[in-house]
């Protein structure tokens, strides 16, 4: 119902902000209240949730949390409050990250997913968080090929590596990661 809204923040709480639009404040109910400045303008992707007994309106900074949270909801079991404890708890690529390289634990961490949640969010969604994907291939593809490469020089399976090379940090420097990626491989 609404895509957007784009007004100045007045207010500021724990569970929410309100955003002032044409003499209009909308409570909208965000991740992380305190990342917002009152007085300030902000454009705010919002999410408009409507149930029997509630009609919410979700806000987000940033496009691609708000596609990520509705991926969330998406799933058997996450409404709109455990997604967004996850969103306020890490950041999309980090979630995306742990979803496409199957870590539950990095999951499990968020307050309300247990076990049972974390495994179907994976099941549910992996391989389906196109939209933010591409940032995160494109950077971290160049350094883990060269892992890659450099491990199979020492010859090491190509196809045993993928698994490997998918729990890796793509922020370290190649050295780093080659040698991540052996204290991997020594301990299988």
């Amino acid at each position: 119902m609404y895509g957007y809204i784009k007004g100045i923040v007045t207010k500021v709480t724990p569970k929410y902000i309100i955003q002032e639009n044409n003499g209009i404040g909308y409570i909208l109910i965000v991740p992380n209240p305190y990342s917002f400045e009152v007085n300030k303008e902000y454009m705010i992707y919002t999410y408009y949730h409507v149930r029997e007994d509630s009609i919410e309106l979700y806000g987000f900074m940033e496009e691609d949390e708000k596609e990520l949270f509705l991926k969330l909801i998406s799933v058997s079991g996450i409404g709109p409050k455990s997604a967004l404890s996850i969103l306020a708890s890490g950041t999309v690529k980090e979630i995306i990250r742990a979803i496409e390289t199957r870590n539950d634990a990095y999951l499990r961490k968020f307050p309300g997913i247990g076990q049972k949640a974390s495994q179907q969010i994976i099941l549910d969604l992996k391989g389906k968080l196109n939209f933010a994907l591409e940032d995160f291939s494109t950077k971290s593809n160049s350094k883990l090929d060269d892992v890659e490469e450099a491990l199979v020089s020492l010859g090491y399976n190509k196809k045993e590596l993928k698994k490997y090379l998918a729990k890796l940090d793509p922020n370290k420097d190649t050295k780093e990661l080659i040698k991540d990626a052996l204290q991997m491989l020594a301990k299988m």
